[in-house]
């Protein structure tokens, strides 16, 4: 006789969160009862409960944290124990890939190891901080490929933002000064004008 699993309990019997549950529910990947209480209701022979498990438990779990850059370092330490803390809190094994860079370059080592690993498919799982922590723009194309290879991705701290503005300019600063280098020489007194510039926008920013 088939049995029927309310949501959180088919979840760990698959190897994957709640969310997920709900989401190939909405994609029509799935079908769910519901009990008058209105709990939805999982007939597990719906699954390849096999294939599931080989496929997102015999996968990485990552945990990506990034800074812009050194004097952020705290920041990074701080990131990386809340990823700990969260995938060790749902007994996920996992591996940390860690960055220090602009979010707004995409040549970072830890990045292209991430993705090369979900393009692989030996990543079942992906989990940040916060969205603008694995790129400021862009995500919602490594987002996408995360959905084509079928990667779970977690974002701890969804509803909430980090420090954009002052962030953001510091990733403005470093195009900035890649390409005033290049237009003007590294030492030219007119680069180093601009860049005195932008470093007094981002003091003002910072400060407000």
């Amino acid at each position: 006789m088939d049995k029927f699993y309310r949501i959180g309990k088919a979840a760990q019997l698959l190897g994957v969160s709640t969310s997920t549950l709900r989401r190939w529910e909405r994609e029509g990947k799935i079908t769910a009862e519901r009990t008058e209480g209105k709990h939805r209701l999982y007939r597990l022979s719906q699954f390849n409960i096999s294939k599931n498990k080989q496929s997102i438990r015999d996968r990485k779990t990552i945990g990506y944290a990034r800074v812009s850059s050194y004097d952020q370092k705290a920041d990074l330490d701080r990131q990386k124990k809340v990823l700990e803390m969260y995938c060790a809190s749902h007994g996920w094994k996992f591996e940390l890939v860690t960055d220090l860079g602009s979010g707004m370059n995409y040549y970072k080592k830890g990045l292209k190891k991430l993705l090369n690993a979900i393009v692989n498919g030996n990543v079942g799982r992906l989990v940040l901080t916060h969205k603008d922590r694995l790129l400021r723009f862009g995500a919602e194309l490594v987002f996408a490929l995360c959905e084509a290879r079928e990667v779970e991705v977690v974002i701890i701290n969804a509803g909430t933002e980090t420090k954009f503005e002052e962030e953001l300019a510091k990733d403005v600063l470093e195009i900035i000064t890649v390409f005033s280098a290049r237009l003007y020489g590294s030492r030219s007194r007119k680069n180093q004008e601009l860049l005195d510039g932008m470093k007094g926008v981002i003091a003002d920013v910072t400060r407000t």
